[in-house]
């Protein structure tokens, strides 16, 4: 949630949001990345383009399926990123799916 509310405002805001579960059949291919992995100041905004490179070069090296990285806005949280061009892209299950009820008074 906090990711979404540091980049909407109530007047761009969709309520069309999802919470999906997924399982991963294969883990081989899931890196998780520590913040000491990740180029100096990803943690800055405006962000520096060498964090858009890290992110290009997982697409591109195609070594990993998915990536598991700390969020900028909240510390502990990670992000998962799914690359769907490695090949076991179709060994990601969606388990379930719901609409998901953000609280609008976040965006006071």
């Amino acid at each position: 949630m906090a990711e979404v509310a540091v980049h909407l405002n109530l007047a761009t805001w969709q309520n069309d949001n999802r919470i999906i579960e997924i399982h991963f059949l294969v883990t081989k291919h899931f890196k998780t990345i520590n913040e000491s992995d990740l180029p100096l100041g990803w943690n800055e905004f405006p962000h520096p383009s060498a964090t858009q490179k890290f992110g290009n070069d997982f697409v591109f090296e195609n070594k990993y399926c998915a990536l598991m990285i700390p969020s900028v806005v909240t510390k502990g949280d990670c992000h998962v990123l799914i690359n769907s061009n490695h090949h076991d892209f179709d060994k990601i299950k969606i388990k379930s799916t719901e609409k998901f009820p953000f609280d609008k008074r976040i965006f006071k």
